[in-house]
């Protein structure tokens, strides 16, 4: 009987390792290689898959979703000469698992390699400068060529991005001293114009203010002038109202002698001919009121003052001098 009892027991063993090995369950965004015999035989999708135990084997479980992959920094000539060190990363996905498994050995390290092939060719022919601004354009290309090649291996490059490039430590001592440089120069200009700005700005405002005080000395002396204006008629109108006879003229007219003389620079002053009728006219005013001071000259015992021939209409007499 234990014979036997072993025998059943290595039956159910063997059955229970036929169940696992038939049944295959293929996770989501996933992929497995069948093989039978060591020939290909079938790819498994996502699911529950049954195969023949025992002689169909699984060869290779591949992942379908995108992958990263950070590459090393690599050395890099330029065209003039520079070593620079690169950090790239590549997004591939696969989208053929056989392909990816029987058309390269190692599809990552393929791709890393032609990666630095491709990044030294492109690179080969910029100088530094372009290699520092043409990010993009590195990217473009290196995808172009990545794309092209790693199609046949059943691989989709969907993106390459540089994530630096790192030139000598003299170039970016230099680099940094042109960049400070720069700064400096747009500071200067900022502030340059800053103060063209504000110079325009106080010399409209000066301008302004010139032409409001201009316009309110204009208005300011118009209204003086009419002032004025207005004075002398009203002057004028009571004088022609009041009828003044000659002898109050001739008063008037000897107490704005005085004022014509006015001034330290007047060496020479001009007495109308008329003062002498004005003269004659204050003379006959002077003799009716009866005589002036402690007795004077003349028949009416007033200050008989000296009659003026009537000659030229201005005479010319020179003020004495005050020194």
């Amino acid at each position: 009987m234990e014979p036997v009892i072993i025998v059943l027991i290595i039956l159910v063993v063997l059955v229970f390792i036929a169940l696992i090995k038939t049944i295959q369950v293929i996770p989501q965004a996933s992929a497995a290689i069948v093989e039978r015999f060591g020939r290909y035989t079938r790819t498994l999708n996502a699911g529950l898959n049954i195969v023949v135990p025992f002689i169909d084997t699984i060869r290779n479980r591949i992942d379908l979703r995108e992958q990263v992959v950070p590459f090393p920094p690599q050395p890099v000539i330029t065209q003039d000469n520079l070593v620079v060190n690169i950090d790239t990363v590549i997004y591939y996905q696969v989208t053929d698992a056989r392909a990816a498994t029987y058309e390269v050995a190692s599809y990552i390290q393929a791709i890393e390699q032609l990666t630095v092939t491709t990044l030294r060719n492109i690179i080969g022919g910029m100088d530094l400068e372009r290699t520092l601004t043409s990010r993009e354009e590195i990217n473009a290309a290196l995808r172009g060529v990545l794309d092209e090649a790693t199609g046949k291996w059943g691989i989709r490059v969907n993106r390459v991005e540089l994530k630096a490039i790192e030139p000598p430590t003299s170039i970016q001592d230099s680099m940094e001293k042109q960049m400070r440089a720069d700064r400096d120069k747009r500071a200067a200009i900022l502030t340059a114009e800053g103060t063209r700005q504000a110079a325009i700005l106080t010399a409209e405002g000066e301008k302004q203010s010139q032409i409001l005080r201009a316009e309110g000395e204009a208005k300011a002396a118009a209204l003086r002038a009419e002032g004025e204006a207005q004075a002398v008629r009203t002057v004028f109108e009571a004088i022609h109202a009041g009828d003044p006879d000659q002898k109050l003229l001739s008063y008037q007219y000897l107490q704005m002698l005085p004022k014509i003389a006015e001034g330290d620079a007047n060496k020479l002053w001009i007495v109308p001919s008329e003062i002498g009728d004005a003269l004659k006219g204050l003379s006959g005013a002077m003799g009716n009121f009866g005589p002036l001071g402690g007795g004077g000259n003349g028949g009416n015992g007033g200050a008989t003052l000296p009659a003026q021939n009537k000659g030229p209409a201005t005479e010319r007499r020179e003020k004495p001098s005050i020194d």
